[in-house]
């Protein structure tokens, strides 16, 4: 038994932000943007494209790949970002109605920008053990680029945050594209050092001039960024090691694709280097920037329609959430085999 990729659809907004804009609103040099940081443009969701209609504009075109209707669905699970909509609200569940998924259950999680990993570990382990579920949405929305103030100092490391959606279906003995291990660390001491420090339990009710802060904030800039040098490297050589080793004993060698997400230049190219590859088995969203949890699918996309993902490839989906989380995840690219 295993689980397989029937459909991919990802949703990108038509509005750009570009390094020159970019620069304009951080008074950081244009070149330094598209070149270091690795922006060269961006794309940015206007009040029409919110959280959750960004997921269901992906969920479409996923299961439009995958020749199947809302009410073939088994489960919906909202994978995306905890920007949604409405506070406390359950995006999935609206997702599911907008499809016409009246046989599917719903429920949302998050692990910040791994949660595609994680969505795809609990979906399948779900599937293999319940006799109900047999085909399963992964749904996500990302706008999370409302929480930057881009005139903020102590976060210009997410100035590459944008807008998007993404979604994935799976379906029990697919026969093609199989979803083997994933692997996961998480390091708690980095929780509260880069928060949103409004409109939480945290600081309720609002108070006046909350509203002007409500945006990502980083405390200790210095310690945030040495505890990052340290940490961030090595648990992603971790987690794809790992989810490797539980895909049937495979090795960075294995790697027939890097499914990555965006971060600047020089960080993207040290993994390469550490891994033995090059960018003829990955893509570098430059002209994306960073869109959560949604990097990942959008990068297998690209991936596929620029042939650097071949039959029988092992692509290794690798992410890490703010908070922290690092994840990773294998897939099987092409017809399955045992």
């Amino acid at each position: 038994m295993h689980v397989g990729v029937i459909g991919i659809g990802t949703y990108i907004p038509t509005a750009r932000m570009s390094a020159a804009q970019l620069s304009a609103a951080t008074g950081v040099p244009e070149d330094i943007i598209a070149l270091k940081f690795g922006v060269k443009a961006k794309p940015v969701a206007g009040p029409e494209d919110t959280t959750a209609i960004m997921g269901v504009k992906a969920a479409k075109a996923a299961l439009d790949q995958a020749g199947i209707q809302g009410k073939d669905l088994d489960l919906v699970l909202w994978c995306g970002a905890q920007h949604k909509d409405y506070p406390c609200w359950l995006a999935g569940l609206y997702v599911a109605n907008e499809l016409g998924a009246q046989n599917a259950w719903s429920f949302d999680m998050e692990a910040m920008c791994g949660s595609m990993m994680a969505a795809l570990d609990v979906a399948k382990a779900l599937m293999l053990t319940r006799d109900d579920l047999s085909t399963v949405l992964l749904v996500s929305g990302y706008r999370n680029n409302d929480l930057i103030d881009l005139a903020e100092p102590s976060t210009r490391f997410m100035m590459d945050i944008g807008s998007g959606g993404s979604a994935l279906v799976l379906k029990k003995n697919a026969g093609k594209n199989a979803v083997l291990g994933s692997a996961f660390r998480g390091d708690g001491s980095l929780s509260v050092d880069c928060v949103v420090p409004t409109l939480g339990t945290k600081a309720w009710p609002p108070a006046p001039g909350d509203e002007a802060k409500a945006h990502f904030m980083v405390g200790d800039e210095a310690a945030f960024k040495a505890k990052l040098g340290e940490r961030t490297l090595p648990n992603f050589y971790a987690v794809i090691d790992q989810a490797l080793k539980l895909s049937g004993g495979l090795s960075r060698r294995d790697i027939g694709y890097l499914a990555i997400l965006h971060f600047k230049r020089s960080a993207h190219d040290a993994i390469l280097a550490e891994l033995g590859l090059d960018e003829r088995r990955t893509v570098y969203l430059d002209q994306y920037g960073h869109l959560g949890q949604n990097d990942q699918l959008l990068s297998i996309e690209l991936g596929l329609s620029q042939g650097k993902i071949k039959e029988g490839d092992a692509i290794v989906l690798v992410g890490a959430g703010l908070g922290f989380v690092w994840a990773a995840s294998v897939v099987r690219w092409g017809p399955y085999r045992e």
